[in-house]
């Protein structure tokens, strides 16, 4: 279940205060594959090991915050910052 319209209007980064956006799957599509490869760690240093379906992404397009069961984990040091 995606996360709810009226909660992504309130949301933005809790770093930068930022919009955030649902993430499309061409920025997962290669995000995903890192974590296949076993090479991506979130900024707080942590292997991340399961693939991302559905996340947010900061209105800059550097970061991304995971959603976990329509929850998002607003986080910094669970979030992926992108290259």
């Amino acid at each position: 279940m995606p996360i709810d319209d009226e909660l992504l209007d309130i949301l933005c980064c809790p770093e930068t205060q930022q919009p955030v956006a649902r993430a499309e799957a061409a920025v997962l599509a290669p995000v995903n594959a890192e974590i296949e490869a076993g090479r991506l760690r979130n900024r707080g240093g942590d292997k991340v090991e399961e693939p991302i379906e559905e996340a947010l992404l900061r209105e800059d397009g550097r970061v991304l915050y995971l959603v976990d069961d329509s929850i998002p984990i607003m986080l910094i040091e669970q979030s992926i910052e992108l290259t």
